[in-house]
């Protein structure tokens, strides 16, 4: 079974103080996928991680996700990606510890882009790496770009332009919040946790989607959504969790397919009634 993991950049770093990894959360959580990998043999993972306060803050400086146009922009692009690495090389290490074979791939390397969209992915590296017995690691990053010279994709875009190619089971999208609520649940007391989107019931939800705490320069909570629903209504088959990396044992559990945070699906299973 193969299942996409994203670490989220404001789960492994603190999202309001620039280049601040959360070390403890990153090496737990290293150890909820190596559990998850042991209890399940079977389970085969590609892993995504966001850039947080690595990547994000020079982004937002430089305006990379919009394009790249003079010497300023490519020095922007530039001290994104090399930000973006550092934090990579983090999140690697901490899986090398926890005894996974992860193995870093720097997106920008080799996805191109048009219009910020992805035009030539890098599905032949990742299917080839799984093939051989390895964890392929892919993250935000910088990426050349046909129109704008330069645009920043986000982890998400990656998946997305993975999902087809791999069809993976689930994809796990780990962040601070234990799924999706009504309202920012940091911020209004009375919000309330959605258990299931589907693209029949999004309008009823988006209203309360918002950007993400800190520095997001790659859309925020409600445009994640919407690229889940994109991709489940592609693949019907397939099952987005969105949970909590700060609750102990989540991420372990989301793997496994455990009723945690908010599921994003082509269509809901109906309840079954007694009778």
């Amino acid at each position: 079974m193969l299942v996409f993991l994203k670490l989220g950049g404001s789960l492994i770093t603190d999202k309001r103080a620039a280049e601040t990894p959360r070390l403890a959360v990153i090496e737990r959580l290293a150890q909820e996928i190596a559990a998850a990998q042991q209890a399940d043999p079977a389970l085969q993972l590609v892993i995504g991680h966001g850039s947080g306060s690595f990547g994000h803050v020079y982004g937002r400086r430089y305006g990379t996700r919009d394009g790249v146009y003079d010497a300023a922009g490519w020095y922007g692009y530039a001290a994104v990606g090399d930000a973006a690495a550092r934090l990579n090389r983090l999140v690697t290490a901490a899986l090398l510890r926890a005894g996974i074979p992860a193995w870093s791939i720097q997106p920008g390397a080799l996805l191109r882009c048009a219009d910020g969209r992805v035009v030539q992915g890098m599905e032949a590296t990742v299917t080839a790496a799984l093939a051989r017995g390895l964890t392929p690691v892919v993250f935000g990053d910088v990426a050349l770009d046909a129109v704008r010279g330069g645009t920043i994709v986000s982890t998400e875009e990656i998946f997305e332009g993975l999902v087809d190619a791999l069809t993976p089971t689930r994809i796990v999208l780990a962040g601070e919040v234990d799924g999706i609520f009504t309202a920012d649940p940091q911020l209004d007391p009375n919000a309330q946790p959605i258990t299931v989107i589907t693209p029949a019931t999004l309008s009823a939800v988006v209203e309360g989607l918002g950007s993400s705490h800190g520095v997001d320069v790659t859309g925020g909570m409600r445009a994640k959504v919407q690229q889940s629903l994109a991709m489940v209504e592609r693949q019907p088959g397939l099952e987005i969790i969105v949970c909590s990396g700060l609750e102990a044992g989540h991420v372990q559990a989301a793997l496994a397919g455990a009723p945690v945070g908010t599921r994003i699906v082509a269509q809901a299973i109906p309840s079954a009634v007694s009778g």
